[in-house]
């Protein structure tokens, strides 16, 4: 379900496939031809757009077999119910060919694909965090496989705080912890206001280590 491809082994399996395309959508695909409900699908197609260029939510496609990993391929398509397409003369058409790259969704460029983020992990750290994130695949992208996904994915969210904003008050007025308390670091903050940026010599290591963004804001996040 929510795969581009529906693969077809035999003529006895035809029939098993269909019915596999058709559950990503809820509704059966021998009911959709004999009901005049509008499957949930049909908000996501362009009426009268061009075929190549439907969501893969729109058309079901048969495998290429012969396709290569990483090469340049062409799969026969045709349009589901109550969808309306049409070619590059403006004729009305089902079957169609799309070309595409021979790969599975989770091997596109990251351009390609939606990731949700995660807020609870720490950006700064060693070795660097990852999350477990679900990628979607986009819209106008064709790909092998399942368009949802999990992946593994680094930690780079940001909570909204500037380097430039933080390097400079390190700089200024770094002796009184104004650096620290701008990244949330209140402890760290304190303690350089009362030893004075630890006699100049914190204030230094400080100016350093936000230069090289070796520290962070404290709530883990990435500088904007």
């Amino acid at each position: 379900a929510g795969s581009l491809m529906t693969t077809k082994h035999s003529q006895p399996q035809s029939t098993f496939a269909k019915s596999l395309t058709s559950t990503s959508t809820n509704t059966p695909y021998f009911k959709a031809a004999e009901s005049t409900e509008i499957p949930p699908y049909v908000t996501k197609c362009p009426s009268n757009g061009l075929c190549s260029r439907l969501p893969p939510d729109c058309m079901t496609c048969n495998t290429n077999y012969s396709c290569i990993y990483g090469k340049p391929a062409t799969f026969d398509c045709k349009v589901k119910p109550h969808v309306h397409c049409v070619d590059q003369n403006n004729h009305e058409q089902e079957n169609f060919t799309v070309n595409m790259t021979c790969q599975f969704c989770w091997q596109l460029a990251t351009t390609d694909y939606v990731c949700t983020n995660s807020t609870n992990c720490m950006t700064v750290s060693c070795p660097r965090q990852r999350y477990n994130a679900t990628c979607t695949v986009r819209d106008h992208i064709h790909c092998l496989g399942n368009r949802v996904f999990p992946k593994m994915l680094y930690c780079n969210w940001t909570g909204g705080y500037k380097w430039s904003t933080a390097l400079a008050l390190s700089i200024t007025l770094g002796g009184f912890g104004a650096d620290r308390f701008y990244l949330g670091q209140w402890r760290e903050g304190l303690g350089k206001l009362f030893s004075f940026g630890g006699l100049g010599i914190w204030t230094l290591i400080d100016v350093l280590l936000i230069g090289v963004g070796y520290v962070g804001p404290a709530d883990g996040s990435l500088y904007i």
